[in-house]
């Protein structure tokens, strides 16, 4: 019996299968492509993302310009350089403050401490105000009409050390200058600070808290155990307000229940930049770190405030401008 082959069959099969071939191939193909078109829209959403940032940059910038450049022709006419973000009014209170804001160019000094606020300090740059109506009436630097002031009874002579200290910090650290009565009245909004009925000089965790309004970070130690612990901490801080008491030593400070002092610079011959706002003679002298350690009073709850840093974008006060009367070095 004769066979016959399924031609028809065969036929069927070898076209499925030549189907079959070029699907698989075709499918390879399809799936690279899909992957390249994906990473094209991936790599063009990108792309769009930073023209997005760059050009809402780009307006932002434009938009301070014009801002900048309006009041600048509001306050140029009268003959007065301005910062941005001030009013002409707030410019010229400030012009009576810092040195470096009759400078048509200081708003770099704001820029600067907004980019990079850990900036190198020097000891003509850090302020070291006077408590005592005795230097006002001298007119000794860095003494000013705050210096008579009274609050129920109690002189600013008599409680504004650590005033003086906290406005010392702030000014050295900011770009922003006040006054130590400035001090006192911001102290009283932000940590419900007051001198009266014989309460006297600010406590540590009002000065904490009212630094902290003012963007600075600090904080609050009792006396270590040894001296180089203190040193090494002294070391790493960007100033420090402390605590001395004739009590604990006498060798610098001969007769004191209590005062604050304000420590800058620390040096590897083991000294530190001294702004004393009691005593005209020793401020703005650099005395050794060991006195200040020795003198720290230990019959207070806390010894020193390390202040650690200032960040601009913290600082929820930003008051600039002195109005008091006050002997401002160099004038």
């Amino acid at each position: 019996m004769k066979k016959y082959v399924p031609i028809l069959q065969v036929l069927l099969f070898l076209c499925m299968l030549v189907f079959l071939i070029h699907y698989f191939r075709n499918k390879k193909d399809w799936q690279e492509i899909a992957r390249e078109v994906n990473a094209q829209t991936e790599e063009m959403e990108e792309y769009k993302e930073t023209e997005k940032r760059r050009e809402e940059s780009m307006d932002d910038t434009e938009e301070a310009n014009i801002k900048q450049s309006d009041l600048t022709d509001q306050t140029v006419a009268a003959g007065q350089p301005v910062l941005p973000g001030k009013s002409a009014s707030a410019e010229q209170a400030a012009l009576q403050g810092r040195s470096t804001a009759a400078d048509p160019l200081a708003w770099l000094d704001r820029l600067a401490w907004t980019i990079h606020p850990a900036m190198m300090i020097e000891e003509e740059d850090i302020y070291s105000f006077l408590q005592g109506p005795g230097a006002w009436s001298g007119g000794i630097s860095w003494s000013g009409e705050w210096c008579r002031f009274e609050v129920d009874g109690n002189s600013f002579g008599s409680f504004g050390c650590g005033l003086c200290c906290m406005a010392n910090v702030y000014n050295t650290l900011s770009p922003y200058e006040v006054s130590p009565w400035d001090m006192y009245e911001h102290a009283k909004v932000s940590s419900g600070y007051t001198p009266g009925g014989g309460y006297g000089a600010i406590d540590w965790q009002e000065m904490r808290c009212t630094l902290e309004v003012c963007g600075i970070s600090g904080e609050l130690h009792r006396k270590p155990g040894t001296f180089e612990e203190f040193r090494d901490q002294i070391k790493e801080a960007k100033s420090a307000i402390v605590l001395v008491c004739s009590g604990n030593d006498n060798t610098y400070w001969k007769t004191t229940q209590g005062h604050y002092v304000n420590i800058w610079l620390y040096q590897e011959d083991d000294t530190v930049f001294l702004a004393e706002p009691g005593n005209r003679e020793k401020n703005r002298s650099r005395i050794p770190l060991r006195y200040v350690y020795d003198a720290l009073k230990t019959g207070s709850t806390f010894q020193y405030l390390l202040v650690k840093d200032y960040l601009e974008a913290d600082n929820m006060w930003r008051a600039n401008g002195i109005e008091e009367s006050w002997c401002r070095p160099g004038s």
